[in-house]
């Protein structure tokens, strides 16, 4: 069992092929369905035969028992706290052929409770390994409820893993303090523009060493190009995906995180682990929307 904590809304995803004229007209495909970071992951965890529970919180609306909704028909346990009088959160994703824009509302995201993620964390059986979505450090609302995660994980003698999440808020805490919230984690996953606001620009087998000083294992994604494995043991490991068209990057992230933390927690090497990140990454990219069908 994976434990994955954080953030659970709603989609509107304007899926455009071109340009968006400001002040005007674009031509766009638009759905609306499950979203978050963490929630996203759990169902490709899900997907792939991973036996995963998501630890998460939404309003009391029909967005939010439609979110859980889908999650449970997916095969994800749902841990998910009901707000009464709170919103469910919503991401208006712009996503174009090579990257997206996100306009977010996180709703009752910033509600999610320290004490029934700590409570969900030491109770969930089965548990080998705890994932957190760095939505929740990286809000004020929600930063208690992430470092309670990570603090009854390491109670337990649960493996831990962070993802970086989103640059520009990020930027907004600070390197320092992000690093300072995350110290001693098993492993920590990051995007090349997240990489640089951790560790600096530079490249990325120097970024995720300088980053291990910190965290145990450091992974920087790299999209298209692959990702690079460094470990606090001086080893270093890459892989490069075989290319395939992009339909819609949004979700890649959260699909190569299970992939490679389905395979890793079993044992596997950092390149087998790398390989299988690579592999749920791509279906991610080759599909419209963030989730498996």
């Amino acid at each position: 069992m994976i434990i994955v904590v954080g953030d659970l809304v709603t989609d509107v995803l304007v899926a455009h092929g071109g340009p968006i004229e400001s002040g005007s007209d674009t031509a766009a495909a638009i759905t609306v369905g499950g979203g978050g970071q963490a929630a996203n992951t759990a169902a490709w965890l899900a997907q792939s035969g991973q036996p995963v529970t998501l630890v998460a919180a939404v309003g009391d609306d029909p967005a939010g028992r439609e979110r859980v909704a889908e999650l449970a028909g997916a095969g994800v346990r749902c841990a998910v706290q009901t707000h009464p009088g709170a919103v469910t959160g919503s991401v208006v994703v712009l996503a174009g052929p090579e990257e997206r824009t996100m306009i977010t509302d996180r709703g009752a995201s910033l509600l999610l409770d320290p004490a029934r993620v700590r409570a969900a964390v030491l109770d969930i059986p089965d548990a080998v390994h705890l994932h957190l979505s760095g939505y929740p450090l990286l809000h004020d609302g929600s930063r208690a409820a992430g470092l309670a995660a990570l603090a009854a994980a390491t109670e337990r003698g649960l493996t831990t893993s962070v993802d970086a999440a989103s640059a520009a808020p990020l930027r907004a805490v600070g390197a320092e303090a992000f690093l300072t919230w995350i110290r001693g984690c098993d492993l920590l996953l990051c995007n090349a523009d997240e990489a640089d606001v951790l560790a600096g620009p530079g490249p990325a087998a120097e970024q995720a060493q300088n980053l291990t000083s910190h965290v145990r294992n450091v992974v920087v994604k790299q999209g298209g190009d692959g990702a690079t494995w460094a470990a606090r043991d001086g080893s270093v490991h890459s892989a490069r995906p075989d290319r395939v068209p992009m339909r819609d990057p949004t979700g890649a992230g959260d699909a190569f995180a299970a992939g490679l933390l389905g395979t890793w927690i079993t044992g596997s090497t950092p390149d087998e682990a790398l390989e299988a990140g690579a592999v749920l990454g791509a279906a991610a990219v080759s599909r419209i929307g963030a989730r498996p069908r």
